[in-house]
């Protein structure tokens, strides 16, 4: 289900950003669950876990001039996301709740790949970058929205807390 998210969220974030494939795809990512993260990757408190990655070209290899990449992970609490979909007794549908998580952090992940953000900046600077992911989250999520959805999206609204600052 989280796979299928996330396909859709970047359905969606490419068409909200007017990306074509090619270039929504120069944002490396990837998505990993609970079972497969490394113990930095593990957080608390939150529904999903932005991670940084910097990788250079070892010295004395030749190629295509660039020097190296950022690599983001999409770290999911998992355990965090199933405990809130329990607790809300079905209120909160998790296929809802799970297409706005991944599009939310595939939003950072853009804004960090074109340098809208430092992934780094200062803890006031990160609150505001989360309510502005927040609203362009819900923008990119109008295509979509019912009734299911739009219940996640007011439970959170006031909540930025909920996802990490990408510490």
């Amino acid at each position: 289900m989280a796979k299928r998210a996330f396909n859709d969220a970047e359905t969606l974030v490419s068409y909200h950003f007017r990306l074509s494939e090619d270039q929504f795809k120069k944002n490396k990512y990837d998505v990993k669950t609970l079972a497969y993260l490394d113990q930095q990757e593990i957080q608390d408190g939150t529904f999903a876990h932005l991670c940084k990655y910097s990788y250079e070209k070892p010295d004395g290899v030749a190629g295509s001039g660039k020097d190296g990449f950022d690599f983001y992970r999409i770290c999911l609490q998992d355990n965090i996301i199933l405990d809130a979909v329990d607790r809300a007794n079905s209120f909160i549908k998790f296929s809802p709740l799970m297409l706005y998580i991944a599009v939310h952090e595939l939003i950072h992940v853009l804004r960090f790949g074109n340098g809208e953000i430092d992934f780094n900046a200062a803890r006031e600077e990160k609150e505001k970058e989360e309510a502005i992911v927040h609203n362009l989250t819900r923008n990119a999520l109008q295509p979509v929205k019912e009734h299911d959805l739009e219940i996640v999206l007011d439970c959170f609204s006031s909540h930025f807390k909920i996802f990490d600052l990408f510490n």
